[in-house]
């Protein structure tokens, strides 16, 4: 029974290795985050398309209310705000810089927060998957009220030696009905 017992425990699959809190390779990461916020805040596209891999994948799954028992239900990858690659992503980009993307021009005010990083080893030498939080602030023209969105990002990045690169971004938000009126901005 002992050995059955065993068996069970040894056969579950193992948890990815965490980096290290406060670790040099954490501290990288960590601060490529930072630094991806703030270009985005200030309007760097060009900047930030740098940091997108060739190979890129950007969801942005529609949240749904389910009961409690149906909780695992309430991300529906078949419905996306955002299904992009990296092609894609560069279009918008250039849309957002020229003067087509109406919906941006004047451009939002936003302020991207990130916390509670969490960094795990990968199958993937020199890969690592970035789980964290992000608020997003976003004020329009001369309104008074800001608009909120809050989510978790799960992230795929490279390690390129000098910098990083994002291969993967999954953004599962909080909300199921988005309290602004477009998505015209990066996540």
């Amino acid at each position: 029974m002992a050995t059955a017992a065993n068996d069970a425990i040894e056969s579950k699959p193992a948890t990815p290795e965490r980096v290290p809190i406060g670790s040099p390779v954490y501290n990288r990461i960590l601060e490529a985050y930072y630094d991806e916020a703030e270009i985005l805040d200030e309007l760097r596209y060009n900047e930030w398309i740098e940091w997108l891999a060739k190979d890129l994948r950007y969801t942005v799954p529609q949240r749904l209310t389910r009961l409690l028992a149906d909780h695992d239900k309430s991300i529906d990858r078949s419905v996306m705000h955002y299904d992009e690659n990296y092609g894609t992503m560069c279009a918008r980009a250039r849309r957002l810089r020229g003067n087509s993307a109406f919906a941006e021009d004047p451009p939002s005010r936003t302020r991207r927060l990130i916390t509670n990083v969490r960094v795990q080893l990968t199958e993937t030498e020199g890969e690592y998957r970035v789980l964290n939080y992000m608020l997003l602030t976003r004020s329009r023209f001369e309104q008074t009220r800001m608009h909120v969105l809050s989510g978790e990002r799960r992230d795929r990045i490279r390690d390129l030696g000098g910098r990083f690169e994002l291969v993967e971004r999954e953004v599962i938000i909080d909300q199921s009905v988005l309290g602004m009126p477009n998505l015209a901005i990066f996540l």
